[in-house]
């Protein structure tokens, strides 16, 4: 019975961490702007801006394609 609520509570837990996380809006060169969930982030080795769309797919755009990217409060 311990371990089913122990279980619980971690799992609330966890689901309370992830809804704080803000989104951002990364606006385009070419004039598109982009709902990122979360923070997008650069691999170093591509130069390529990794992040998860609206939709939850995780897209990459390289980083000269971006004007600039803000934090969008929810």
């Amino acid at each position: 019975m311990k371990s089913r609520l122990i279980i619980a509570l971690i799992t609330l837990a966890g689901t309370g961490l992830t809804g704080c996380a803000d989104n951002h809006i990364m606006h385009m060169k070419n004039g598109n702007t982009v709902v990122v969930q979360g923070k997008p982030h650069t691999d170093k080795a591509s130069g390529m801006v990794i992040y998860t769309d609206e939709n939850g797919t995780q897209q990459a755009v390289s980083k000269a394609d971006i004007k600039d990217i803000s934090n969008l409060k929810n």
